[in-house]
């Protein structure tokens, strides 16, 4: 399946709102619901769109802090952290990467105790920097397809 113009304004459409119907979208892109709900279970299966999901304020329920943690693995730890990592209810985004580090995460915590206590579970496993997050300066954009 390609992503064709009108496959694209449909990501667009659920990109500025995922609640919207099928039939709200084939107005706004000139087809019947039924195609739209077609395409975009397409574009499910193929694993263009991803997932759908509310986007919800750490802060609002109660987080304090927003921190981002990377971390150098010690020899022979890689693995095991990349299977412990899923396990963390504080890690809200956790990447691999190239670099002096092999993992760079965004964490959210309670507290300045509760930060320690999360370091403290990660220095087994390599060395780590942290850097508190003091306000976000760009919202998730949508992505745009590659033209």
């Amino acid at each position: 399946m390609s992503i064709d113009n009108l496959n694209k304004k449909i990501l667009k459409c659920l990109q500025q709102n995922a609640r919207q119907s099928n039939a709200e979208i084939g107005r706004q892109v000139g087809i019947s619901s039924p195609a739209v709900s077609e395409r975009i279970k397409k574009m499910e299966d193929i694993g263009v769109i991803e997932d759908y999901k509310a986007m919800v304020s750490p802060f609002d329920l109660g987080y304090q802090f927003k921190a981002i943690i990377t971390l150098r693995a010690f020899m022979g730890k890689l693995k095991p952290f990349l299977e412990k990592v899923k396990t963390y209810d504080e890690v809200i985004n956790c990447y691999r990467i190239t670099g002096d580090e092999n993992i760079v995460m965004e964490v959210i915590l309670k507290n300045q105790k509760h930060l320690e206590v999360f370091i403290d579970q990660l220095i087994s496993y390599g060395e780590t920097k942290t850097q508190i997050v003091l306000s976000r300066v760009v919202k998730q954009k949508e992505i745009k397809p590659i033209e």
